[in-house]
């Protein structure tokens, strides 16, 4: 790959997905998008690049998907769902007790095990639930990964990392090699296609965000606008929820973190007000109860 070939595809990845490669990472991009293009007919990568040149759409995503890491398992960092479990739903059950209704956005949801993670967590407090409407909405950039978590078939590997025996026992029906999420844990969950980088708006309120292990991607700037979307749609008392490496502090004022949760934030209500009322929230029907 050329010099000139590198630094298109970095501008490219960047406009389109967000990801912000350094110079040094010309490898990561080969050892991608040498595999793709052989699936593609193609001889290589400079090919590759010329069909992405020519405008191909198809091609275009292709790359995209191929860049864009996947990486995810159940109850990954176990801490989210305590916080989840322990801090985050006592307050939501309290100040949504006339309303009666949660609503959650997994800002990244890949091929599903974090949404149903979150799932897996509400069924577990039924019984505080019942006659609640619950609603998990999973947006992700990729339509490949969003199919798969559709599906909710995952391999034994896949259920051995993070998962507990008992949750699998209780959630998944085992097919062959396979196992599937049980369907009245998959209609918790709505899977939209979406880029981060473009307006979100249209999803309306929620009451908790998880935007976990994407931002570490994206430049400051890039990290900062989102921030300041996400604000926009999180209720006055909701609640903000990072990956480990990820922090709102020195970037934006419109969250703070919640001391001694590590990775949890709720907006700012002085900037909050300040930046105008949350987004009016989405009717939607009664996904799980």
């Amino acid at each position: 790959m050329t010099p000139p070939d590198y630094e298109y595809l970095r501008k490219l990845l960047k406009d389109h997905s967000g990801l912000d490669l350094s110079a040094d990472k010309q490898y990561l991009i080969e050892s991608r998008l040498l595999p793709l293009a052989r699936k593609c007919g193609l001889s290589g990568i400079p090919d590759l690049v010329t069909k992405v040149r020519g405008g191909s759409s198809s091609h275009i995503a292709q790359v995209v998907e191929a860049m864009t890491t996947n990486e995810t398992f159940f109850f990954r960092d176990k801490v989210p769902f305590d916080h989840f479990r322990d801090t985050m739903m006592p307050e939501i059950l309290k100040a949504r007790a006339a309303r009666r209704s949660v609503r959650i956005w997994c800002a990244a949801g890949s091929t599903g095990q974090e949404p149903y993670s979150l799932a897996m967590c509400l069924k577990e407090m039924s019984a505080a639930l019942a006659g609640w409407r619950v609603e998990i909405v999973a947006t992700d950039l990729s339509q490949e990964v969003l199919e798969k978590s559709k599906a909710g078939i995952y391999s034994q590997f896949e259920v051995q990392r993070g998962l507990p025996i008992q949750m699998l026992v209780k959630y998944f029906k085992q097919s062959g090699e396979f196992w599937q999420v049980n369907p009245e844990l998959r209609a918790m969950v709505q899977h939209r296609q979406l880029n981060l980088l473009h307006d979100f708006s249209q999803l309306g309120a929620f009451d908790i965000i998880f935007c976990r292990n994407v931002l570490i991607y994206f430049d400051q700037d890039t990290k900062i606008n989102i921030f300041n979307r996400l604000a926009r749609l999180v209720e006055a008392d909701g609640f903000l929820v990072l990956g480990a490496a990820e922090t709102v502090v020195g970037l934006t004022d419109t969250f703070k973190p919640v001391p001694e949760r590590r990775g949890l934030y709720r907006p700012n209500a002085a900037r909050a007000a300040a930046a105008g009322a949350v987004m009016p929230r989405v009717a939607a029907a009664a996904a799980g109860r």
